[in-house]
């Protein structure tokens, strides 16, 4: 969720900055929806890696709460 913040920001920075010629303004809106997309893959890609670890210490956990057991 911490990496949302810094791409919004570049968003803004990137669209106050398009003020200019209509042309660069839509090549730069664009290329900003572009790193929007991107960052928020990338940020979905490490969510997902975080559950996928703390599920995989969750089993590790339980799998030797079972052999302690024993």
């Amino acid at each position: 969720m911490k990496l949302i913040s810094p791409i919004v920001m570049l968003a803004l920075l990137a669209m106050t900055a398009a003020c200019g010629d209509k042309k660069d303004s839509a090549a730069r809106d664009q290329e900003v929806q572009k790193v929007l997309q991107e960052g928020m893959q990338k940020e979905k890609a490490m969510m997902e890696g975080m559950q996928k670890g703390a599920e995989n210490i969750e089993k590790k956990l339980t799998d030797q709460k079972d052999a302690s057991k024993k």
